[in-house]
Formats: C-alpha cells, sequence, structure tokens
C-alpha cells in the first residue's frame, strides 16, 4: 500500500484528547475495538490455515505442483474474502452490523500488516530483530483500539465534543481548541481518528495534516550536546561551554514504597483464578484498581516530564547531538533496567528528532560505538577501558579531571562541527570513520543457528514465491 505524503508546507501529526463516554458509548467503544479484535484473529487463522494444511500434505509426500493454493495476504484480498464470509460464519453473523465497517477493517489492515512485516523479515529487508509469524490476540490481554478513515469524523464547534461514525457525539475531558482553531482556519485537514483504552480511560487520536511554516531558531549557531544517564536524566554541553545537569525525575522510584503496599493489599484479596473458573472479590476489584491509577499516574508524569524538556532543548539550541543508544540492550541487564525503563531514554530521542524538524533544527545522532564516555574532551586520547562505576574521567595524557556525564556531553558537541565539516569521524552520516568501532568494541564470533526453511508451517512461507508462481530457491 503506498504512504502518505503530506502536501508541500504541510507535516502529518497528531492531537490527542481524552474521552468521557457514557455507559451506552463505553459499550459500543468495546465492542468496536472487540469487533476488530475478531477480525484481525480471523485473517491470521484463515491464512495461516494454509500454511499447516500444505505442511500436512507435504508429509504425505504430495508434490508441490498439487498443494493447497496459497490464500492472499494483501488487505483488498483479505476483505473481499471476510466481507463474503461475515453473512454465513456463526462467529460473525449474529452481530457484525452491530459496528461500524471501520472496526473490521482495521483488524484486516493490522492482519495484513503483520504479514507483510513478517514476510520482509524473513527476506532481510527489515531492519531489526527476525520477527515470527502473526498471531492470535487474546481477549484479555489485547489493547482495545479501534482506527476509523471514513465516515462523519469531526470537532465540534463548542470544543468539547468529538463526533466518529456510528458512536456518535461523545464529550471530552479537555478542550479541543488547538485543534478546532487550526481546522477553522483551514491550516489543518484531519486524516483519520483512532480510539484507544489506556492507563485506565479512553483517547481519540487524530491523524492531522497541519500546515507549518518554516521556523528558524532564535540561536542559530548554538549546538548542544545530550548525555543520557540514570543519576541524571541528561547532562547539556553547549557550544559556549556551559554544562546543565538536568535531574533524574525518578518517578517510579518515588511511587515504588506505595506500590508495593498496595500491591500486598491485592495479593491478601481474593482474585481471579483462571485454572478454576474463580471470578474475583469486589475488594480485589477496588485494590487493584487504585494500584492501577498509581501506575498511570506515575506513566502520565513521565510523559509531561519528558515532552517539557524536550520542548526545552530544542526551544534553544539549533543542532542537537544524541547518542544511538541500544535501550533494549540495557533493559536486559536487570541491574540497571527498572532505572533505564524509568527515564524513557527512546522518548527522547524520538522526541528531539521530531521537534527539530519541527522547529527548523538539526538533529545528529551519534554512532552508537562512538567512545564519548571515554575520549578526553581537550586533547582527543581516548582510553582502553572505563568502568561504569568511575564517575571522574581522568585523562592520563593532560591535566583535565571532571565529570564523566559532562565530558561525554562535551565530546557530542564538538561531534556536531566534525560531521558538518566531514572528517569522517565515528558518528558523521555521509563519510566513512577511520575506527568506527570505538576503544573496545566487541564482535561477536558466533552465528545465528540455521532454521529450516519451511518457516512456521506449511513448508516453503508465501514470501518465498516468485512471480510466475513457482517456488525460490531460500536464501543461505
Amino acid at each position: 500500500m503506498k504512504r502518505f505524503e503530506p502536501r508541500a508546507g504541510f507535516v502529518v501529526q497528531a492531537y490527542r484528547f481524552a474521552l468521557d463516554p457514557n455507559v451506552g458509548q463505553e459499550r459500543a467503544l468495546r465492542s468496536h475495538c472487540g469487533a476488530a479484535r475478531a477480525a484481525y484473529n480471523w485473517a491470521v487463522s484463515w491464512v495461516t490455515a494454509t500454511w499447516w494444511q500444505r505442511r500436512a500434505e507435504q508429509s504425505y509426500g504430495i508434490a508441490e505442483e498439487d498443494l493447497t493454493p496459497w490464500r492472499p495476504l494483501s488487505l483488498p484480498a483479505l476483505r473481499k474474502v471476510f466481507n463474503e464470509v461475515k453473512h454465513t460464519d456463526p462467529r460473525f453473523a449474529a452481530w457484525w452490523a452491530d459496528n461500524s465497517k471501520e472496526a473490521y477493517s482495521t483488524g484486516l489492515a493490522n492482519a495484513a500488516a503483520a504479514f507483510d512485516n513478517y514476510t520482509k523479515s524473513k527476506q532481510g529487508a527489515r531492519a531489526g530483530r527476525r520477527m515470527g509469524g502473526p498471531r492470535r490476540k487474546s481477549k484479555r490481554k489485547a489493547r482495545l483500539s479501534c482506527r476509523f478513515t471514513t465516515g462523519a469524523i469531526r470537532v465540534e464547534p463548542d470544543r468539547r465534543h468529538v463526533t466518529l461514525p456510528r458512536l456518535g457525539t461523545i464529550r471530552t475531558h479537555e478542550n479541543t481548541r488547538k485543534l478546532a482553531r487550526r481546522l477553522a482556519a483551514g491550516t489543518a485537514r484531519i486524516l483519520s481518528a483512532t480510539v484507544t483504552h489506556a492507563r485506565g480511560r479512553w483517547f481519540v487520536s487524530f491523524q492531522v495534516e497541519v500546515m507549518r511554516d518554516a521556523r528558524t531558531p532564535a540561536q542559530a549557531d548554538m549546538v548542544v550536546g545530550v548525555d543520557l544517564g540514570v543519576k541524571h536524566l541528561a547532562v547539556l554541553a553547549d557550544s559556549t561551554g556551559r554544562i546543565t545537569y538536568v535531574p533524574n525525575p525518578g518517578h517510579f522510584d518515588n511511587a515504588l514504597a506505595r506500590l508495593r503496599r498496595l500491591s500486598r493489599r491485592v495479593s491478601r484479596r481474593q482474585g481471579p483464578d483462571r485454572r478454576t473458573g474463580r471470578t474475583p472479590s469486589r475488594r480485589w476489584v477496588k485494590a487493584d484498581a487504585e494500584r492501577n491509577r498509581v501506575h498511570h499516574q506515575v506513566a502520565n508524569l513521565r510523559t509531561d516530564a519528558l515532552h517539557k524538556l524536550t520542548t526545552r532543548i530544542r526551544a534553544g539550541h539549533h543542532t542537537v547531538v544524541v547518542e544511538d543508544l541500544n535501550v533494549a540492550g540495557m533493559l536486559s541487564n536487570r541491574r540497571v533496567a527498572r532505572k533505564v525503563a524509568d527515564a524513557g531514554f527512546g522518548q527522547i530521542r524520538r522526541q528531539l528528532t521530531y521537534k527539530g524538524e519541527w522547529a527548523g533544527g538539526v538533529t545528529v545522532k551519534a554512532d552508537r560505538w562512538y567512545p564519548s564516555s571515554k575520549t578526553c574532551s581537550d586533547c582527543g586520547a581516548v582510553k582502553a577501558k572505563l568502568p561504569l562505576h568511575v564517575r571522574v574521567f581522568t585523562c592520563e595524557q593532560c591535566p583535565l579531571v571532571m565529570d564523566r556525564d559532562a565530558n561525554a556531553a562535551r565530546n557530542l558537541a564538538a561531534l556536531a562541527a566534525a560531521v558538518k565539516a566531514g572528517t569522517g569521524v565515528a558518528g558523521d552520516q555521509d563519510a566513512k570513520a577511520s575506527n568506527p568501532r570505538g576503544a573496545d568494541r566487541q564482535t561477536r564470533a558466533t552465528t545465528r543457528p540455521r532454521k529450516r526453511p519451511g518457516g512456521r508451517a506449511g513448508g516453503a512461507t508465501p514470501h518465498q514465491r516468485t512471480e510466475t508462481g513457482i517456488l525460490a530457491k531460500p536464501k543461505r
């Protein structure tokens, strides 16, 4: 499917508002999200059934040309088959008309995207870790979400209500003036609306094509290096030599004692048990809701703090240099995983990037192996080792002694000038680095174990088919 491209001078932005639905509207919201999940599960089961059928036929020695044909994976094909099945399938025939067609389109689109990602991952055309085949979503664990792309989608003039297809007019918990003003002025156009249930309440996110004028930062020559950490959330070093420490709020640690107390209370109540079919008591439901409110409060505080930090950095600096941290690898370390997850390193870099595009600034991403902490910011000497518990950087070539985070931030700020000049140092996006591995980068000697070319089921998978329908040879 062709990706949407905004017009010149426009960007695609999301506006999210909390909803206050009544009892009937909340029931309808849950019904639409459940319909999206049911359509997704149907598509996954309908496609993978062929895979297992082909695998069973191959075990009996049936020739390749006589196997059950592959079923299509594209969204138009899935939608066409589903529109025929929903009238006769007992899983949908009795209630499919109660929801908008957009609910079923949401599930089918998600299934088509999942199969597409799986195919590209098997072919090696998708970055990141290898993806497995799509699996059915659980009713208890699946996130409630539904997307609307057609129909009556608008923000009401009173700025306290929104209208969605089949759901009608729903009151918003907050004022919608930020979006309403742009819509009234003709500088914004709603593309779609997505309703989700998160953090204990319902939200609606409008995907909007917004006109944004080209901006120039107030200080066009100001450069800042941002070193993220656990002790300090960020250490900023600008081109004037000023060092700024941003303390780590530690929202989760501040609420940890309260969460432990509430968790003990929950454990002492009669909770649900799927093995015996026991339903939770009212006291357990009440205690669990109280604990969840604390989790939601921590998440809201973290989101607010990160947005304020990134907005403040972008408002005062034209060029921002950040590191490409391996956040997933940090989360696998049980000693620092809780601190790293509470800090939100991935969100900081993402927000600095897109807010820089809006403000007309530049974002430089340092190479993951660039030794910012082990390099002297005065003479450029690189240490072979610098353990994490050593918090003070002491250069052996010059008399520099300073905090290791401040030293790393100064190196990141200096990296912007090197990238602009194209000197070829680590972190330059256009030039080749002379030693991009850094001082002590380790290279794995092991390789991934080879998997059977047959995929999850059905022998060869659909991505191995050629345009002529002949099975292509799997890549080694």
